[in-house]
């Protein structure tokens, strides 16, 4: 682990957040189970390449003993398909409301849920 202020944990999903339909909100992942997060972070952006390559050598490894889901709030840049796997089967449910409410996709700037592209290629597109 190339810088000190990173690490990597896990945290228990249980209790009251896994008697929840996954699909009665938005985040799906409700059975008992524990979260694997990495967070990656350092203060000199020198370090940059040889910290992004450590966490994702870190994940790669994991991998394999990891599910393909992920907790929207734990991501960083990691594209679309991301954001996907954190919606699970919702996520086409949620497409569908962000259509009818942010057809302009307003609320972008996060892990962003984009409108269906027959919205975004027409007069709304971004």
């Amino acid at each position: 682990m190339p810088s000190s202020a990173s690490g990597a944990g896990l945290q228990q999903m249980h209790g009251a957040a896994s008697r929840v339909a996954p699909s009665a909100t938005a985040f799906p992942h409700r059975a008992e189970q524990y979260d694997f997060l990495i967070l990656s972070q350092w203060s000199d952006a020198a370090d940059s390449q040889r910290n992004i390559e450590w966490t994702r050598a870190l994940f790669e490894a994991m991998r394999p003993h990891l599910e393909d889901a992920v907790y929207v709030n734990n991501l960083g840049d990691e594209g679309p398909s991301r954001v996907r796997a954190a919606y699970g089967d919702n996520y086409p449910r949620l497409a569908a409301i962000k259509k009818t409410y942010d057809p302009d996709n307003l609320f972008r700037a996060n892990q962003n849920i984009a409108p269906p592209p027959d919205v975004l290629g027409g007069e709304h597109g971004r």
